[in-house]
Formats: C-alpha cells, structure tokens, sequence
C-alpha cells in the first residue's frame, strides 16, 4: 500500500461484561474488504507511538483497532516512559485471567462485526504487556484469528502450558539483553513450541533491550526496530492477505 493513502481514524466504543471498552479504530475509505490487525498496547497504555504503529500497520493494507485494555481506570490510564512505576502498578492490577480472555473476545468480536474487513484475516501483535496478550490470544482464539505476532511478552506458565491450543502461525520477537525476560526463559517458551511441531519463528536481536521497538524509549534499538517491522509486514502479509 502507498504510504499516502488516506486514514480515517476513529474513537469506538467495544461492549464487554464490565461496560464500554474504547478502541481507537483505523481504516481506509476502500472499497472492499481488508484482513485486519488488533493491535495490544504496552503497560504504558493507548499512547501516542503506540497510535502511531497502528497507523504504521494500517497504511500496509489492514484495519487496525487498538482496545484500551485499562478501561476499568478511566480517565488516568496513559503513563509516559518516564513514569515505569506507575505503569507497572496498574499493568499488575489487571486480571489476567477470566475478564482479559472476556475483554480481548469482545474486541475480536467488535472486529468480526464490521462489513468493511475480512473476519478470517486478523493478526494480532503487541508490545511488552501486549506482547503477553498477542500470545495469550493465540492460545485462547487460535480458531477467531490468523497470525499473531508478540512482541517481547512476559508469558505466564499456564499460557506456556497453553501452547498446545495454537492452531495459527506465531512470530515470536525478543530482545537478547532484556532483563525482564532471560534468555533462559525466551529458549524455556521456545521449546514447548518445538515439543509440541506448532508453526512458529523466533527472532532474537542479541544486544536488544525491552522496548527496543519504541523510538520515546531510552531502551530503543534502530537496527533491531527496523528489522522487526520489515519481518512483521512480510509475516503478516504472509499469513493475512492470502487473497491479496
């Protein structure tokens, strides 16, 4: 897709069991149908470079709909990168079980619903708290999507356990010097995927920190940024635009 093609952006409103969950939502004023991209925030929340890769995804061919995943603390629920503790405190506030499975079903849904995407076409990704998220997703609705793609996620034992639920493609992206998430731990994940033949890839990027994808973070690495998007575009055109 060109990169001057036009993007219509708009605030939504998802129903879940516990009230409205907005979503900013990006489309194109196209024609015909697209696959589509649910896209997972960081613990920081819905900020503006995450906004800003959905516009990123979206500009390749694909609707993208970003959910708040903090709606339950509305209205103070954005952090800047500089306020980690803040951040981390409400990413372990969220129930990472029951309601998250709920709030990421209602956004799959919100998506399927809508006439102007292809709803067996939808990837999911993310970052940090959503890279966790992209990959509980593809343990829980591996039959509502078609790719998914996390990004440096902290995934917890039972979703490791999990594993055995994927049914899609799943790209698996990691920094080699992340402290929060060893090598040990990154290889341990890795293997239950090759026990178990599931289709997958795994990209280490040696001297990559967490974070290293958000160029507003001290931890940002350019080289490893700019190779991840190109292997996320091509896995995603891979696996989502098959009729494209």
């Amino acid at each position: 897709m060109q990169a001057s093609v036009q993007l219509q952006v708009e605030e939504v409103l998802i129903p879940t069991p516990d009230g409205q969950m907005p979503g900013i939502l990006h489309t194109h004023a196209r024609a015909q149908r697209q696959p589509a991209v649910l896209l997972l925030m960081e613990a920081f929340g819905v900020t503006s470079h995450i906004q800003d890769v959905a516009a990123r995804i979206a500009s390749e061919g694909y609707v993208v709909l970003t959910p708040d995943l903090y709606y339950r603390e509305l209205p103070h629920n954005k952090f800047g990168y500089n306020e980690v503790e803040a951040a981390m405190a409400m990413m372990y506030r969220l129930n990472l079980g029951t309601a998250m499975e709920k709030d990421l079903q209602a956004a799959l849904g919100y998506l399927k619903s809508r006439p102007d995407l292809l709803p067996d076409q939808i990837g999911v990704t993310g970052f940090c708290l959503g890279g966790g998220l992209s990959f509980l997703a593809a343990c829980k609705f591996s039959n509502e999507i078609a790719a998914a793609a996390p990004f440096y996620g902290m995934v917890l034992d039972e979703w490791v356990a999990a594993v055995l639920d994927i049914a899609v493609p799943v790209y698996l992206f990691h920094g080699g010097a992340d402290p929060f998430i060893p090598l040990e731990r990154i290889h341990y994940i890795e293997s239950r995927f090759k026990e178990l033949g599931k289709d997958y890839r795994l990209k280490i990027y040696r001297d990559a920190d967490h974070g290293f994808f958000c160029h507003e973070r001290s931890s940002y690495n350019r080289l490893a940024a700019e190779d991840s998007w190109h292997e996320l575009t091509q896995f995603f055109r891979n696996h989502l635009q098959k009729s494209g």
